[in-house]
């Protein structure tokens, strides 16, 4: 009996997600597209419109003086 319960609730997580999967394909494309993709601010890199750089060695040594760790630009430990 205990076998049939344990089943029965990891059913159920399973059968709201093919709903909600089946319900955003009823969706138009357009309105997929626009809740897709989340923005998130990312610090210093969203404060100027565009940055240039002569040299690759240039940008990352920016990267590592001006962006935060977490970010993810920093030299590879």
């Amino acid at each position: 009996m205990t076998v049939a319960t344990e089943t029965e609730s990891a059913a159920e997580p399973r059968a709201e997600w093919l709903a909600d999967f089946e319900a955003a394909a009823r969706r138009p494309l357009a309105t997929r597209l626009r809740y897709a993709f989340v923005h998130t601010y990312k610090p210093v890199l969203d404060d100027a419109p565009y940055r240039s750089f002569e040299t690759m060695a240039e940008y990352r040594a920016w990267c590592a003086a001006n962006l935060p760790a977490w970010l993810g630009y920093g030299p590879a430990v």
